[in-house]
């Protein structure tokens, strides 16, 4: 568990170290965590050099490097990271949890006596993935420029989607609604021409591409969502474009009366079908990720690090046999509890943020 002030201001603003060099050739690096040589560039009298190794937190110079900090003092040292974030002390890593829990829980005289420390990791990681369906709310953003295809794949680490948009160009979010409207064949299954089923070497129906799936890409969604073209103005008088604009074209649905655009789900091929008028957009994706999709996503908020510690112990409690049932009880509580409170604490709720969104209460609502 870091400690506040371990970390200087350089270290955090500015994502580098500098040294001044007393006839030495080595540097203890205090970054949050420690780079490999690959991570950082080093400099020497802001004239950077490559002859140097990292090992154990350690930065050493070598060769002609090394010579000139041997015999020159006063030389200024300076390493920087190549790619550095801020707001990382907010979280806690799972690897401190893990050794937090051990010691804390886990020995003799306390709540656990003995337990594997994979059994630890293994609960900690379950727990990280359950909260960030509930509590942490573990949301990413992928932006892509849609192409031709009109497909977008989804992320390797995707659960759910939360909000599917593209930006128009004054960087305004437009959110993009899924449509009942077509469909997303699982089996497009090929057929000769007397309609029946093809089969392969192994007996297997044979699957290819779907006509429906081809034939929404080329729809043109003006005509379901009553957006006007410039066709419509040799026909329709003023009036009627009024009329148009309250959205009182005959005949149209208001769930299709919009020209944002529409989306599909394809579970077939793992991916995101968008209609014609989209190709070209910027689309963003917001996501759901279960947050074990990479060593450093295996963190927790601070806020949380209590309930996920009442997690692993209710868990390990449960699957331990002579455990008495008062006891795995009290435990649940105490989690369904500790996860309450998370849930209160990360909900962010700011009561300024509320009245200004409020105001918009009081606004007459035009029919």
């Amino acid at each position: 568990m870091g400690l506040l002030g371990t970390v200087t201001g350089e270290n955090y603003y500015n994502g580098s170290q500098t040294f001044v060099n007393n006839g030495e050739a080595s540097f203890k690096l205090t970054f949050e965590e420690s780079p490999t040589a690959d991570q950082v560039r080093a400099f020497l009298d802001d004239i950077e050099v490559f002859d140097f190794i990292i090992s154990n937190g350690v930065i050493s110079f070598t060769g002609a490097s090394q010579q000139l900090l041997y015999t020159n003092q006063g030389v200024v040292v300076r390493v920087e990271l190549l790619d550095f974030t801020f707001g990382g002390y907010q979280y806690t890593s799972i690897k401190d949890v893990v050794d937090n829990f051990m010691i804390a829980y886990v020995g003799d005289g306390k709540l656990i006596d003995h337990v594997a420390k994979s059994d630890v990791v293994f609960h900690a990681k379950r727990g990280i993935q359950e909260f960030s369906y509930d509590i942490l709310k573990t949301v990413k953003s992928q932006e892509i420029e849609l192409s031709p295809s009109l497909s977008m794949p989804m992320p390797q680490d995707y659960v759910n989607y939360v909000k599917v948009c593209y930006i128009d160009g004054s960087g305004v979010r437009r959110i993009i609604y899924p449509t009942r409207l077509t469909t997303n064949p699982t089996s497009p299954i090929v057929q000769d021409d007397n309609h029946k089923y093809i089969f392969d070497s192994q007996g297997s129906v044979v699957e290819g591409s779907s006509i429906t799936e081809d034939r929404w890409k080329s729809f043109d969604t003006k005509n379901i969502t009553g957006d006007l073209s410039s066709e419509d103005s040799l026909y329709l008088s003023s009036s009627d474009y009024l009329r148009s604009d309250y959205g009182q074209r005959y005949g149209a649905t208001p769930e299709t009366t919009q020209i944002n655009g529409f989306f599909t789900i394809n579970e077939r091929t793992g991916s995101f079908n968008f209609s014609s008028d989209l190709a070209g957009r910027i689309i963003v994706l917001e996501y759901i990720s279960d947050g074990l999709g990479t060593d450093d996503e295996m963190k927790v908020n601070k806020l949380a690090e209590e309930a996920l510690y009442k997690h692993i112990a209710y868990n390990v409690l449960a699957t331990k046999r002579n455990i008495s049932e008062y006891i795995v009880q009290r435990y649940k509580k105490e989690r369904r509890a500790a996860v309450r409170n998370a849930k209160l604490r990360l909900s962010n709720l700011k009561i300024s943020e509320l009245t200004q969104v409020m105001r918009n209460q009081s606004k007459q609502i035009k029919h």
